[in-house]
């Protein structure tokens, strides 16, 4: 028998050797599927008086993240910063850094100017300087992207229009995202089509690095065709591939719903769900879009009819309006519809007082709810609640009332987790974008079976392969350990 202490070591060796495999596998995984396009980037930076020093800081570590996962080389991606405010500087040539580490430490060195917004003079210094052949920039090829991410928190001093289609003509994709007060319009005006994957907004610097996921993707070209390894599908639970598509279908004891995409565990349970929405200003009218968007994606994966899932629409700001109860729509279409229509409130962010009409008036009988039905809260909201919502949150768990709590962009997520009912990791979501609330919606599961467990035979079945499976898997684990040991004592 092998003595304690060598046999932890080598457990600890075998746990440490299934992590590098991991992460060796995670590595291949991306090279498979993701490839670098050889790119030109140049950042332009905003860094006038409007710009804190701190905020300023807080725009240099989103930059490094970004680098960070870039495949940054002569041949691969080279990497640029224009600071501008009244006046541009050129910080970091194409030409000037070829690895990581040097470009970011040139980033961190980066001081603010702190005076006006010329943001068309800096479109313009970049255009005709740094994506120059002098300054490192390739000679024009369809083999070589030419990008400019532009990061600004203000109304520009001068025209930005004329210079920024000017850019694009000449073959720079320009991102733009725009920070707090920022003016929208100017955001569009700088930015290369498809505009909702070319403008990003933020509320406040201090969420900006939030972003850096997004940009690194997209200088990455997608070299298979398979959508289910890539994770571009709607499948709930497994993804079928299929030349240039995909089919989706749901695990044993688990049912395909209509919609083709769903899979319900219990197809004879009844729920009533709420939807609590922030209409607040932070929102903003072309977002509070996306959320309506966002719930009728939700929608289509309930089974709404009169027996089955009831659907209820709430909206808040510094007041709380009721769109429409449970059950007036039990049919997909005319629920869709009714969310569709939904007014854009504006005004404040009372998350508490909304959560108490939640629990005083949203499940009650005279709303439509129905007695003896699972009740299903989901709560988004983009920022922090002007109000106490401590009390309501705790009451809505007390009653039983299951909890999701959603949060995008300056959201917090220590409210998020007090509204979300147990275990916390499964009920509450958060993304810094409004774009990527799609993605929310794909995991955010609300089938809930009924107490009786017969109902719910599909889910024992399920948990009782799980179990055979890692059975299974510590066998194989003890095997390996056997062998690895026979291999040492050879080698002694």
């Amino acid at each position: 028998m092998m003595p304690i202490k060598p046999l932890f070591l080598l457990l600890l060796g075998l746990i440490g050797a299934q992590a590098n495999l991991d992460l060796r596998t995670a590595a291949a995984m991306a090279a498979g599927l993701c490839k670098a396009r050889p790119t030109d980037l140049v950042f332009i930076i905003d860094s006038s008086r409007s710009v804190r020093p701190s905020e300023f800081e807080q725009v240099k570590v989103f930059l490094a993240k970004v680098i960070e996962g870039l495949n940054v080389g002569p041949s691969a991606t080279r990497v640029g910063v224009v600071n501008y405010a009244s006046r541009v500087k050129n910080e970091v040539s194409l030409k000037t850094h070829r690895t990581k580490a040097g470009l970011i430490k040139a980033v961190t060195k980066i001081e603010p100017l702190s005076t006006g917004t010329m943001t068309g003079l800096a479109i313009q210094f970049a255009m005709n300087v740094a994506f120059s052949e002098a300054e490192g920039a390739r000679a024009k090829s369809s083999d070589v992207g030419k990008v400019a991410i532009i990061v600004t928190d203000g109304r520009p001093q001068d025209n930005v229009k004329d210079i920024a289609q000017r850019a694009r003509d000449a073959g720079i994709e320009i991102f733009a995202i725009g920070v707090g007060r920022v003016d929208m319009n100017t955001l569009r005006q700088m930015a290369s089509d498809p505009l909702d994957d070319h403008v990003d907004y933020v509320e406040s610097y201090s969420v900006i690095e939030k972003l850096t996921k997004k940009f690194q993707e997209a200088f990455c070209e997608d070299l298979v065709s398979d959508l289910c390894a890539t994770g571009d599908h709607d499948c709930e639970q497994v993804c079928i591939s299929t030349p240039g598509s995909y089919k989706c279908a749901c695990r044993e004891g688990f049912t395909l719903m209509d919609n083709g995409r769903s899979c319900s565990a219990c197809s004879n349970s009844a729920t009533d769900v709420v939807f609590l929405i922030d209409g607040s200003k932070s929102v903003r009218p072309e977002n509070f879009e996306l959320v309506k968007k966002w719930i009728n994606q939700i929608i289509d994966k309930l089974d709404v009819s009169e027996s089955k899932a009831h659907v209820g629409l709430v909206q808040y700001s510094s007041t709380v309006k009721p769109e429409f109860p449970l059950g007036r729509y039990n049919n997909k279409k005319d629920l869709k519809e009714a969310v569709k229509k939904m007014a854009y409130l504006e005004r404040g962010t009372m998350t508490g007082q909304a959560l108490r009409y939640l629990v005083e008036n949203s499940f009650s009988l005279g709303q439509g709810a129905r007695p003896g039905v699972t009740k299903v809260g989901i709560v988004f909201t983009d920022g922090r609640s002007q109000d106490y919502i401590g009390e309501a949150a705790k009451k809505a768990k007390e009653n039983g009332f299951k909890m999701y709590a959603v949060g995008v962009g300056n959201a917090v997520e220590d409210e998020l987790k007090e509204i979300a009912s147990e275990p916390t990791g499964e009920h509450y979501f958060y993304t810094a974008d409004f774009k990527a609330m799609s993605q929310i919606a794909k995991k955010l599961q609300i089938n809930v079976c009924d107490e009786d467990p017969c109902e719910c035979d599909s889910l024992v079945k399920f948990q009782k392969k799980v179990e055979a499976a890692l059975q299974a898997l510590t066998k194989k684990l003890e095997s390996m350990s056997k062998r690895i040991a026979l291999l040492e004592n050879k080698i002694v």
